[in-house]
């Protein structure tokens, strides 16, 4: 998450000018396919990412392999590619698999020569009768291809990428480096040293592709999206609601051995199997406060975040949140078998080796946070800053709503591709992630069947109208933002908080049909529109493409309720959505469309 509403008001002018104009821009139609990072003051780097096709099936179409008994999720996603892509066997790799309740799942990368594309992707899902229900590709034929024999050596490549991006291999901590092809917007493909770089003082981490012909930096993946313990409930926004001692809210199904546990051995200070979290380095964790793991450490809000007990408050407070969001997220879908963070996943899929390292009043920035998300078996990283917009300052460990925005980047770029972190890359699905982000914050704090209009960061800024330019709501006139919005974005922020918007409307329609459960943090099993919501946020995750579009993802939201509910709430999600200008005619020009399906019409 990177914050870009406070500043000077000329900023804030240009932006509200942004948000008022009426004609699409013509930067837009890049928005599906390509990202611009800025990597430093004279270096800007613009990434690619082939156009997806995207389709769902409802209930559910035949493939190739249905009727062997002895065909698996891998033999029978690579026979349907082939059937539908007609590519051949050797042509495509299957990356990963994943289990969810509701739907098996592939991903898979194109081949050349022996030697896999990193950007050429594809996903399958399958229902529980064996058939494939949802379909992704981005697979190329490439007008030319470079010789799969490298001319530029690895520690070269390496050099350079250190140079450029000003961070380390870290041979030690990072997978070895690969040979992948990369499709380029010319129809050509390049064959690149694939690595990873990171900056851990520049809260920077990256996948470097290096050109192994020409040693040019050609793209890049960056990872980051900007017992008893006394701490603000998950369902509280800040300090402001104040804090309370809980006692025992670890889930046991989500964590079996508990948040202190590393697999095997108990820990007496704020490190587990989930999550670590410390200030500076990660020895500087806080202690039980009184045996038994008690964490009991009054914040003093009359003192600045570093004063007295207070940074113990806030990494307890930090350990809690994450570890909440760990086992609510581990109950709708996000376990093992779905990439999740966890150092010890009991045999139950997955790698392990990777729960989430939280730094808290991190020296390296002010006034925002990050969240990296490498690929399954690495740590997540979250870095929470301290925020100085008012006096005292304030520790964005103690914004609830900061930290599950930040923790939901990590579950939505798991989940989304099969846990390579590459797959919310381009500027419409990162600001895709974004909104995921908003709208799991916001579903933690939601009380009841009453929807109000929320805001994110009210607390650490210190003002109540958030850092977002609108409140979500139902209301058009206190959010008037729709699908059209999208033509005259490049900010992923502002892309977001139209999609996150659209959710904040959904989520309202649910509730209001089947009312709300107080149990959905810990029991999923319900009907109440809270649980059928983040059902079907999870399910969804796993069934779109890689670098989705807000069309892929509206889809991937009506067959994860096909999937899970039968399609019961087809027509009330296409009514939604289509209230905002996401209806049945939407696509890549971003004008709004108001068409729902014909039988849904009223």
């Amino acid at each position: 998450m990177k914050f870009g509403k406070f500043g000077s008001s000329i900023i804030l002018a240009v932006l509200y000018a942004a948000l008022a104009r009426g004609t699409p821009m013509p930067f837009a139609a890049k928005h599906a396919t390509h990202h611009v990072r800025e990597i430093s003051s004279d270096l800007k780097l613009e990434s690619y990412h082939p156009p997806t096709s995207y389709q769902t099936f409802g209930s559910g179409i035949d493939h190739p392999l249905r009727k062997r008994q002895d065909a698996t999720v891998e033999s029978s996603s690579v026979a349907f590619v082939e059937s539908q892509l007609g590519v051949k066997t050797e042509e495509v790799n299957v990356k990963s698999t994943a289990e969810t309740e509701e739907a098996s799942h592939a991903y898979l990368q194109q081949k050349l020569n022996g030697i896999p594309f990193a950007n050429a992707v594809a996903n399958v899902a399958f229902n529980k009768n064996n058939q494939v229900v949802a379909f992704g590709s981005s697979f190329v034929r490439p007008s030319k291809a470079a010789s799969s024999i490298p001319s530029i050596k690895v520690e070269e490549a390496i050099a350079t990428a250190e140079r450029t991006l000003n961070g380390k291999f870290l041979v030690e901590e990072f997978p070895a480096p690969t040979l992948e092809y990369l499709a380029k917007e010319d129809g050509t493909a390049s064959l690149t040293h694939v690595f990873q770089v990171r900056n851990e003082d520049g809260t920077t981490w990256y996948e470097a592709f290096v050109d192994a012909h020409t040693g040019e930096l050609v793209s890049i993946t960056d990872f980051t999206a900007n017992a008893a313990y006394r701490v603000i409930p998950i369902t509280s926004h800040s300090p402001v609601d104040g804090f309370k001692t809980v006692t025992d809210p670890q889930d046991t199904t989500a964590s079996p051995r508990g948040w202190h546990s590393n697999g095997n051995s108990i820990t007496t200070e704020t490190a587990g199997n989930n999550a670590i979290s410390y200030i500076g380095k990660h020895k500087n964790t806080t202690a039980q406060s009184g045996p038994g793991l008690q964490f009991i450490y009054k914040h003093d809000p009359s003192k600045e975040p570093f004063h007295g007990k207070n940074a113990d408050a806030a990494r307890v407070n930090a350990f809690y949140v994450v570890n909440t969001v760990h086992d609510i997220s581990y109950k709708y879908g996000f376990t093992e078998k779905t990439f999740n963070f966890q150092n010890n996943n009991f045999g139950k899929g997955g790698k392990g080796g990777d729960r989430v390292n939280v730094s808290v009043q991190d020296n390296n920035g002010t006034n925002n946070a990050m969240f990296a998300t490498p690929p399954d078996g690495q740590n997540g990283a979250m870095v929470m800053f301290l925020w100085d917009l008012s006096i005292p300052g304030r520790d964005g460990a103690l914004g609830n709503d900061v930290i599950a925005h930040e923790n939901t980047h990590g579950i939505t770029n798991r989940m989304t591709g099969g846990g390579t972190g590459r797959c919310l890359q381009t500027t419409e699905a990162r600001g895709l992630g974004e909104g995921w982000s908003d709208a799991f914050a916001e579903w933690t704090e939601q009380k009841s069947a009453t929807i109000k209009d929320w805001t994110i960061a009210s607390y650490l800024l210190d003002n109540m109208s958030g850092v977002r330019f609108f409140p979500y709501s139902t209301d058009t006139k206190t959010n008037p933002l729709r699908y059209f919005e999208l033509s005259r974005q490049t900010e992923v922020h502002i892309i977001g908080e139209v999609w996150a918007n659209m959710l904040h409307n959904v989520y309202a329609a649910l509730v209001k049909k089947y009312g709300f459960s107080k149990t959905a943090h810990t029991d999923p099993t319900g009907g109440e529109g809270n649980i059928v919501f983040l059902h079907i946020f999870m399910d969804s995750l796993s069934l779109q493409p890689c670098n989705p579009t807000f069309v892929n993802a509206r889809d991937a939201w009506i067959q994860a309720d096909v999937n899970r509910y039968g399609g019961a709430n087809r027509c009330l999600l296409w009514t939604i959505f289509a209230s905002r200008g996401l209806g049945v005619k939407a696509d890549s020009s971003y004008a709004d469309d108001t068409t729902v399906p014909s039988d849904c019409a009223a």
